[in-house]
């Protein structure tokens, strides 16, 4: 099922004619009525009667919108030209909105990559490109790309982890990535009723409330151990430099013990957590 843009008439000179048809039916009828003449009565009757069914042909379309149009149950044409427009009045007129729509999801509770249950929720903006494979290819459009959006939103959160881990794709981390994911998959979904997803965003993220305490502590504890390990990196390079310095410009002549105690105290003043008290020894250097 295809879209088929089909032609229509311009609806207000048809608007025009017909009341003008109507305003003559009106006076031949009730001057055959004055004169007592069954001619002009006889005459007036199928003019009116033409004239009101004719009326029914008439519709509006406004902008960004589509009107689809069957008779006796086959899908005749598509009109999407704004205004008031006329077609054959036994075709059934369906209209569809063409502008872009949006809607945000409920938080749904899924289990993601690693089997941990997180709350996930997503805003997608669409519009429909063909009207037909809406209305006969679903029974309810707007229903199928909210039902369908759900059920891509769940897919693909437990396609991923919520953190990353020596830089995977997570949920958390890699928006972009998660976005063009779930776009693809709504596309794959809602192609057949005629819908386009034009952005599909996540804008809600959290672990489920059992578990956000737990999680919390795990992220404070990887924290705490990412920021170690980039101190501990600096430090020994500030070290290893200062040893470098001292021996290139022949400052003084440390003996491995010396430089393993001088190690010591440096890693000690560069990694601790509060202010170290230093002891200045005023004596010899031994």
């Amino acid at each position: 099922m295809k879209e088929n843009p089909i032609r229509s008439l311009p609806g207000i000179p048809l608007l025009l004619v017909l009341i003008v048809a109507l305003l003559g039916a009106a006076w031949l009828f009730f001057s055959g009525a004055r004169d007592a003449s069954i001619t002009p009565i006889i005459a007036a009757v199928p003019i009116a009667a033409i004239s009101i069914f004719c009326l029914v042909g008439l519709y509006m379309v406004e902008p960004n919108q589509s009107a689809v149009l069957s008779l006796f149950g086959k899908y005749v044409g598509t009109v999407s030209e704004s205004g008031l427009r006329w077609n054959n009045p036994f075709y059934i007129k369906r209209k569809v909105s063409l502008r872009v729509r949006n809607f945000e999801s409920g938080k749904l509770k899924v289990n993601e990559l690693e089997g941990s249950p997180i709350e996930i929720a997503a805003v997608i903006v669409w519009k429909v490109v063909d009207s037909a494979e809406a209305v006969f290819n679903v029974d309810d459009y707007e229903s199928f790309v909210t039902i369908q959006s759900e059920a891509a939103l769940r897919a693909m959160a437990t396609s991923y982890p919520y953190d990353s881990h020596e830089d995977q794709v997570s949920l958390r981390s890699h928006p972009v990535e998660i976005s063009d994911h779930l776009k693809q998959q709504l596309d794959e979904r809602l192609t057949t009723a005629g819908v386009d997803v034009i952005d599909a965003r996540i804008s809600h993220l959290a672990y489920a409330p059992e578990i956000a305490g737990a999680m919390l502590q795990r992220q404070q504890a990887n924290a705490v151990i990412a920021a170690r390990t980039r101190i501990v990196a600096g430090a020994v390079g500030m070290v290893e430099m200062a040893l470098e310095e001292l021996q290139k410009n022949d400052i003084v002549q440390l003996d491995e013990e010396r430089k393993a105690a001088m190690v010591s105290n440096l890693l000690v003043v560069l990694c601790s957590d509060r202010a170290t008290q230093p002891i200045v020894n005023t004596g010899s250097l031994y």
